[in-house]
């Protein structure tokens, strides 16, 4: 995989564990368990899409919304068919860590 992807999200911080939501109109909605101060939850963001991706941390990037809950992340490395694949399955899953 050679491509790359820009991801729409929706972020919740805070929650009681990490997970993918589902669908949020045209984002992808994430609630992550990390609180929102000092860019904790922005952190956690790249690395569970990482994760979720199969991607490298490196491969994460957050190129807008980073003070906000809508979230523009570009992912290096899978294109877009694959990682929606990805986060559909994760959100089938429900089992997000904490």
């Amino acid at each position: 995989m050679n491509g790359s992807t820009r991801l729409q999200l929706r972020v919740t911080p805070g929650a009681t564990r990490t997970s993918v939501v589902g669908r949020h109109g045209e984002a992808w909605k994430i609630k992550v368990a990390a609180a929102p101060e000092g860019g904790r939850a922005n952190d956690a963001v790249v690395q569970f899409l990482a994760r979720t991706a199969g991607v490298g941390r490196d491969d994460v990037t957050i190129v807008a919304g980073r003070s906000g809950r809508d979230k523009i992340v570009k992912l290096a490395g899978i294109e877009a068919g694959e990682l929606d694949r990805r986060l559909e399955a994760a959100a089938g899953e429900r089992g997000g860590t904490s």
